[in-house]
This record gives structure tokens, sequence and C-alpha cells, in this order.
């Protein structure tokens, strides 16, 4: 396993954790926005306000995606373990 095959390596895992991580930010970061300004058009100023709402959307959006979840998690590791195979050949 020379240097090329550790940074095909590494690239593929931090694009894969890109792949996984997005959608929970994206929609932690548009509720979030959404109760900002809520806040603001209503001049509540509780910051714990966002957290719940926050909550229950990533977790309605885990439970939703947790098929693609696994199958994406599947298919990177069987894909891993070939080219693991592949690098000790």
């Amino acid at each position: 396993m020379d240097l090329s095959n550790v940074a095909e390596l590494s690239r593929n895992f931090f694009m894969m954790s890109l792949l996984l991580t997005s959608p929970v930010v994206i929609v932690s970061l548009i509720v979030g926005l959404v109760i900002s300004i809520g806040q603001t058009v209503t001049s509540i100023q509780e910051q714990t306000l966002s957290f719940a709402p926050r909550i229950i959307a990533v977790v309605v959006l885990l439970i939703f995606m947790t098929n693609w979840y696994l199958v994406t998690l599947q298919n990177y590791t069987m894909n891993l373990f070939a080219q693991m195979l592949d690098f000790v050949q």
C-alpha cells in the first residue's frame, strides 16, 4: 500500500462522512433559521426555544432516512474491504 492508496481511502472516507452528515446539518440549519425568524417577528428572545424543534426535526429525518443510511454505509464498507484486498495483493 503506497501513499496514493492511502490518499484515495482518506478522500473516500471524508466524502462519505460529508454525504452522511450533510442532510442532518442542513435540516437543523433550516429549522433553526425558521425559528430564529419567528422569534424575531414575535419578539420572543428565549434562547432554548429552538433546541426542541431542531431535535425533533433531526430525529424525524433520521427515522425516514435510516434505510438510505444503512444501504450507503453497507456499500461503502463492502467497497472498502474490496479495495483493501486489492491493495494487499
